[in-house]
């Protein structure tokens, strides 16, 4: 399975292949040939259904989404779907994946524990495509924040999920506490060694460094960086790709260690 180190909100293709082929340089080192970089595209139940969203003038349409996703090896084209209402049917997020078009390779859930039959039924429908799902405060909060209880509620999905993402700040930029994530990310390693771990929270050129306990632990598991790469820290500005060129290369030199 590919560790990822993964990009949230890229605009078009060109700032896709730009990356992916910086992160290959970044890559070069042998112990890094399991990593791709995680290009991810945000879309919600309410902006691919029509209805009013505060993010509708800020994320790519839906009809623009297929042209983000490019054919690179080091690429791992991944739709953040969110729908923290529980409105997603199953065929809600079959069109979804649909939208993500031919280059597609995952679709990570920013849901709150969604139902385990329709997540089934994604990976029945697309058996090659990559699941994550995000864990975030209000999930922990929904299984007592213990860690023996989200590995029970994880094995529910029955092989769906791919990777699991451990996410307290939601895409917000609340900045990540290693030492509260450790626990959740032993349980998950111990009793589900082949979902893959991944964790977010902050992470930017001046943060990333709080995940190297996680690194030192869990040397394969994944981060994913959205809201800490703006200097605003404002997740509906656009991204500042200086400010993220740089976070990769510090969060790969904390690999490398």
């Amino acid at each position: 399975m590919f560790s990822y180190i993964g990009i949230c909100d890229f605009p078009n293709g060109d700032q896709s292949l730009r990356s992916a082929r910086y992160f290959k340089e970044l890559c070069a080192s042998q112990k890094m040939d399991n990593f791709q970089l995680m290009i991810g595209v945000m879309m919600s139940y309410k902006t691919m259904t029509g209805l009013e969203s505060k993010w509708t003038s800020v994320w790519p349409k839906k009809e623009e989404m297929a042209d983000i996703f490019v054919d690179h090896p080091r690429a791992m084209n991944t739709l953040h779907y969110a729908d923290y209402d529980c409105n997603t049917s199953l065929s809600h997020l079959i069109e979804a994946v649909e939208w993500g078009g031919p280059r597609l390779h995952a679709i990570q859930l920013d849901m709150i524990w969604p139902p385990d039959v329709i997540v089934k039924g994604l990976k029945r429908k697309f058996p090659n495509l990559r699941v994550v799902l995000q864990i975030n405060a209000n999930a922990l909060e929904m299984v007592g924040n213990d860690p023996a209880i989200l590995v029970e509620w994880i094995k529910k999905y029955d092989g769906s999920l791919d990777y699991v993402l451990l996410d307290k700040s939601h895409g917000k930029g609340v900045r990540m506490d290693a030492e509260v994530l450790l626990p959740f990310a032993r349980a998950i390693a111990d009793k589900l060694p082949n979902i893959g771990l991944a964790a977010a929270g902050g992470l930017g050129p001046s943060t990333v460094y709080l995940a190297e306990p996680l690194i030192r632990e869990f040397p394969t598991i994944s981060l994913d960086m959205q809201g800490k790469l703006r200097p605003s820290g404002n997740a509906m500005d656009p991204i500042d790709w200086s400010m993220a060129h740089t976070a990769l290369l510090l969060a790969v030199a904390m690999y490398l260690k």
